[in-house]
């Protein structure tokens, strides 16, 4: 992929030409959708090998892990466990805590790009669906990404009223996991359906309008340390970053302290900012970069 030589929407980059960015100066470097690929498949495959060679670096799954024996545990379905039963395990306490430190400071909503499975399914659906848009053979349908807060009330209150973990049945990103990890269950099915809904129905739909693990992460990570910064002086205002982003609507939202500085470099501030680096890796005006605002207060 050769970002200065043409525009790479969804629609015209080849899928795999992704994985390889071209510089100004015409060196290859691998790009950073490589890198998030990298460390999903990586995940999955130590997950994989504690299960079958007993390699014990990562046991579980995604959604509830040991990695070299400290808990790790998801955050929504904690939040489920206390509604349903009433009570928290110390195990899933640590876990819990532990994860939300790192998202909630450090890395915000970068668990939906660079570790949830079924990411990789979800951008190679809405490569089939921006073709099929652009042969007119579906229409582009776009939603109020409030939806996804009715959706994580809704999952609240049955696990309450239940008892039982209700999201679990549907969540597609444990499904995925444990049919990586696993094998084969009926539930990947269910998986299966919404792929095809991100192909004909809507981009994204599971993402951005349904999954309350991201939606969760996004009300916890406005304060992360990194964020994607972006350089007003060097923008054309091409849009092909909102072309190929998962959320557009986050590059829309940016503040600085400085904004009488020429060049001042501007934050993306959403909490729904997967850090999924795409938009960095086709802007042709390198005027988006990631921002490591904990660097600058060490």
């Amino acid at each position: 992929m050769n970002k200065y030589q043409g525009r790479q929407t969804v629609t015209n980059a080849s899928f795999l030409s992704t994985f390889i960015t071209t510089t100004k100066n015409g060196k290859k470097r691998p790009s950073i959708r490589f890198y998030r690929y990298f460390t999903m498949i990586l995940i999955h495959l130590l997950f994989v090998l504690s299960f079958v060679a007993d390699i014990q670096v990562i046991e579980g799954d995604i959604t509830g892990s040991r990695m070299l024996g400290f808990h790790l545990a998801d955050p929504f379905i904690t939040t489920e466990v206390i509604l349903s039963r009433g009570q928290l395990p110390v195990n899933l306490l640590i876990g819990t805590f532990t994860i939300l430190a790192f998202y909630m400071f450090f890395a915000g909503r970068a668990f939906c790009s660079w570790v949830c499975p079924y990411n990789f399914f979800g951008e190679f659906a809405e490569k089939l669906n921006a073709k099929l848009i652009s042969k007119k053979i579906i229409k582009k349908r776009e939603f109020d990404t409030k939806i996804r807060y009715i959706f994580l009330l809704a999952f609240w209150i049955l696990s309450l009223i239940s008892g039982y973990l209700i999201f679990e049945i549907f969540n597609i990103v444990g499904i995925v996991s444990r049919f990586i990890i696993y094998g084969y269950s009926a539930a990947i099915w269910w998986a299966v359906l919404v792929f095809l809904a991100e192909v004909f129905f809507s981009r994204r739909f599971w993402c951005r309008y349904v999954c309350p693990i991201g939606t969760l992460y996004s009300l916890l990570s406005k304060f992360r340390a990194i964020k994607v910064s972006w350089n007003k002086e060097k923008c054309d205002h091409c849009a092909v970053c909102m072309d190929v982003c998962i959320v557009p609507k986050v590059l829309e939202i940016t503040k600085t302290k400085n904004k009488d500085i020429p060049g001042e470099k501007f934050s993306i501030v959403s909490g729904d900012c997967t850090m999924c680096g795409r938009c960095i890796d086709v802007c042709h005006q390198d005027a988006l970069s990631y921002e490591n605002r904990l660097k600058k207060l060490l």
